[in-house]
């Protein structure tokens, strides 16, 4: 039996079965034009509606829908009160039509949620499910650290840290797209910074253990008009957002005490900000399958809802 997770992110049609060998799943970006920093929530939800559809039928290509026992969906970007965004209406419309047709359990989750079952998920630490943690979420839509504790099947979130103007993706966008990079530009803002084989100085702004990331666009234009080559903007650009992210980890375990840490987020599949921070803090992360928007968590965590029946 398989419990299904849906989720209908900026900017990522995703489905997932999770189930006794593990996780299966789909998901497609959705196309952003050329040139172009983001989409608008009416095309984001025009272009969930058009994908949602092939990519379940692809997910379910071989499994009868009675091998289906729950549905898990995100409903909303993060665990809070007034917390809507309109593009996650397409998933869960999708999955409270499955759940009725199927006579299966619904679960409604946040996508904050979703990314951090999913980061537990992939570095193989359940346990984390079982005692307290700090978890970042990092990505184009949010730059936080959240106090995470058991919950019944789950967990509790509150917010401990967070960026106080821009996200660590959209400045990797806003970057990459200036170096004339495609939308999103993650992947090969990371290929163009592992071919400068120099040094750069970076030096984050924190507010207590909030930061500042809006500095950091301005110094890459900067240097973009200095012009410093491509492969060195790409490197500081990255080697920025670790300062700063590795700075805010030190602040909050000097006030919360010597808690596990978790990144999930698209950012987080950056293999230089990684790496750093792991050697540093042995901090654990998600493979990069898992920390761009995916369904997984959502899956896993409508099967812990389950079982806890």
């Amino acid at each position: 039996m398989y419990t299904l997770g849906i989720d209908t992110s900026n900017y990522t049609t995703s489905v997932a079965l999770y189930g006794d060998d593990g996780v299966i799943q789909r998901k497609k970006l959705l196309p952003v034009r050329s040139g172009e920093v983001g989409l608008r929530q009416s095309d984001a939800v025009f272009h969930h509606t058009q994908q949602l559809y092939g990519l379940y039928g692809e997910l379910l290509s071989g499994i009868s829908p009675n091998e289906i026992s729950a549905v898990g969906v995100s409903s909303r970007p993060r665990p809070v009160d007034g917390s809507y965004m309109p593009c996650f209406t397409v998933g869960l419309s999708a999955a409270s039509i499955i759940a009725e047709t199927l006579r299966v359990p619904l679960y409604c989750f946040s996508h904050q949620e979703g990314h951090i079952a999913a980061a537990i998920y992939s570095s193989k630490k359940p346990e984390l499910f079982e005692q307290r943690f700090i978890a970042f979420h990092v990505s184009g839509g949010t730059t936080e650290a959240v106090l995470a504790a058991p919950e019944g099947d789950g967990f509790s979130l509150s917010l401990v840290a967070e960026t106080l103007d821009l996200n660590a993706g959209q400045a990797v966008d806003r970057v990459g797209v200036m170096l004339g990079l495609d939308f999103p530009c993650g992947k090969e803002l990371e290929k163009l910074a592992l071919r400068y084989d120099g040094d750069v100085k970076a030096r984050p702004t924190l507010k207590g253990c909030n930061c500042c990331l809006s500095g950091l666009e301005n110094l890459c234009r900067k240097m973009y008009d200095n012009n410093s080559e491509k492969e060195k903007i790409a490197y500081f650009c990255l080697k920025y957002i670790e300062a700063t992210l590795a700075k805010m980890a030190e602040n909050l375990l000097a006030e919360y005490g010597d808690l596990p840490l978790l990144f999930a987020g698209g950012v987080m599949s950056n293999s230089i900000i990684r790496k750093s921070i792991q050697s540093r803090f042995g901090a654990f992360f998600a493979e990069p399958e898992f920390s761009a928007d995916n369904a997984a968590g959502i899956a896993l965590l409508a099967h812990r809802k389950l079982i806890s029946r």
